[in-house]
C-alpha cells in the first residue's frame, strides 16, 4: 500500500481544505449542501438550539450563502437528503437509502413484535397523510430507549427506525411521519442489500467514516459510533481490505505514533494542499459536532486542542460552558467561545471568550477575520454582531 508522509501542519491544512475551511469558498447553494454532504457521507443531527441546531452550524461554516431553508427543501422538498441513522441520528444523501438495509432489518424487531399497533398506525397514515404522535391517540405508557412514553410515540420511532416510516418535515423539533413508500424514490427501495457478506458491510462503513472525517486512523474512536456488530478485530479487517484493494492510503504525519488512513479519491485534495504554501486567513466557527471533530483524540493530536461538549454535565462540573463552540483560524483552532442562547431581534451574544493557549491576541490580521467570520455567523442566524474595541480579539473572556 502507498504511504504518505507529511507533518502535523500539513494534515491540518489538509482536513480543513477538505471540509471546505481553507481559502475561499468551496461550496455555494443548495447544491453546495448536497456536494459536501456527498464529500462526508453524513452530517450528525441534534435537534439542541442556542445558535443553531449542529446541522445549520456544520453548513453555515462550508457553504458560503448557506440558509436554512436550503436544508429543509432538500429534505422535504427535493427528498435528495434524509433524515436516518448513520453516526446517531444523521442527514445524508438518498440515493445511499439501500446501504442501511441491514440497519433497518435490525431495528425492524420491535415492529415484528408490535405488529397489531404498527398496522393501526400505517392505517392511520395511508388515510390521513404525515402525522406527529399528537395526533395518534395510544396514551398507553410503554418503555423506550430513553424512558417510558406514549405508545403512539414509539410506534411511530419504532415503525421510523425500521424504516417502515420516513420523516415528511419537522416543525421545529416535532417530526411528522409518512410512509416511506411516498417519500423514497420506487427504484431505491425495490434495491437488495448490496453486501454479500458482513465484511463486505463493515469494509463500506469503514470507507464511509474515513471520508465522513477526512483522515483517520484505526483507533477506538466516536467516529466508529453506529456500526453495530463492528468490534478492534472487524474493523482491521476492514482496513485490510480497504488497503489491498487500494481504495485507501496510509498517511504517517510526523509526530504521531498510529498512521491516518484517507479514501484514495481524495488524493488530489491532498496533493494541492502539498503543492500549496499560501497562509489561510480565513476564520469559521465549528459545530460542537462537525465531523472534523468527530475525532477528539485526533484533534488534540494534530491541532492541540482538547474539546469536550459540556451540555450534558452538570453546570458545577463544566470547564467553560453549554454550548461552546470553536474557533479555526488559518491552519490552527485559535479560540472557543460561549454563547449566549439567540432570541429574536436580539443581537449575537457572547458570554466568554477564551483565546488558546500561545495565541497572539493581538494578531490584527486574524481579528479582522474573527470579526468578518461573527457577522457573517450571525448575519446567518437572521441578527447582527457588534465587535466592541477590536471585536473577538479583546481581552480573554471577553467577546
Amino acid at each position: 500500500m502507498d504511504t504518505i508522509s507529511i507533518t502535523k501542519l500539513q494534515a491540518r491544512r489538509f482536513l480543513l481544505k477538505y471540509h471546505g475551511l481553507s481559502d475561499e469558498f468551496e461550496f455555494r447553494g443548495k447544491e453546495g449542501v448536497l456536494a459536501y454532504v456527498r464529500r462526508v457521507g453524513c452530517i450528525q443531527y441534534d435537534p439542541l438550539n442556542v445558535v443553531g441546531t449542529n446541522p445549520e452550524l456544520v453548513l453555515r461554516s462550508k457553504v458560503e450563502d448557506f440558509d436554512l431553508g436550503m436544508l429543509s427543501e432538500l429534505l422535504y422538498t427535493d427528498r435528495k437528503l434524509v433524515d436516518y441513522w448513520d453516526k446517531c441520528m444523521s442527514i445524508f444523501p438518498t440515493e445511499d437509502w439501500p446501504y442501511f438495509s441491514r440497519m433497518r432489518e435490525h431495528y425492524g424487531a420491535w415492529c415484528r413484535s408490535n405488529e397489531a399497533v404498527s398496522g393501526r398506525v400505517r392505517a392511520e397514515i395511508e388515510s390521513r397523510g404525515a402525522l406527529c404522535s399528537g395526533d395518534l391517540e395510544d396514551n398507553e405508557k410503554v418503555d423506550w430507549a430513553w424512558g417510558p412514553t406514549r405508545l403512539s410515540r414509539a410506534a411511530l420511532e419504532g415503525m421510523y427506525h425500521a424504516g417502515r416510516l420516513s420523516v415528511h418535515h419537522k416543525a421545529h423539533t416535532r417530526k411528522y411521519y409518512d410512509l416511506t413508500e411516498r417519500l423514497i424514490p420506487e427504484k431505491l427501495l425495490a434495491e437488495q442489500d448490496p453486501f454479500e457478506t458482513e465484511g463486505q458491510y463493515y469494509a463500506w462503513f469503514v470507507m464511509r467514516r474515513i471520508g465522513s472525517v477526512g483522515l483517520l486512523w484505526n483507533r477506538p474512536s466516536d467516529a466508529w459510533l453506529g456500526i453495530r456488530g463492528m468490534k478492534s478485530l472487524e474493523r482491521s479487517e476492514a482496513f485490510a481490505r480497504l488497503a489491498e484493494e487500494g481504495r485507501i492510503l496510509a498517511v504517517k504525519v510526523e509526530g504521531l505514533q498510529h498512521p491516518l488512513y484517507m479514501r484514495s479519491s481524495d488524493r488530489e485534495i491532498m496533493d494541492r494542499v502539498l503543492s500549496d504554501d499560501r497562509p489561510n486567513d480565513r476564520a469559521s466557527v465549528l459545530a460542537p459536532l462537525d465531523n472534523l471533530m468527530w475525532d477528539r483524540q485526533l484533534i488534540r493530536e494534530l491541532f492541540d486542542f482538547e474539546y469536550r461538549w459540556e451540555v450534558y454535565k452538570p453546570a458545577a462540573e463544566r470547564k467553560y460552558g453549554y454550548y461552546v463552540l470553536p474557533v479555526v483560524y488559518g491552519d490552527r483552532i485559535v479560540a472557543r467561545f460561549d454563547p449566549v442562547k439567540h432570541r429574536k431581534n436580539a443581537p449575537l451574544t457572547i458570554r466568554n471568550w477564551w483565546w488558546e493557549e500561545g495565541v497572539d491576541a493581538g494578531d490584527g490580521r486574524m481579528s479582522e477575520s474573527i470579526d468578518r467570520c461573527l457577522e457573517r455567523f450571525a448575519s446567518q442566524l437572521g441578527t447582527y454582531y457588534q465587535a466592541r474595541d477590536n471585536g473577538a480579539s479583546s481581552s480573554a473572556g471577553q467577546p
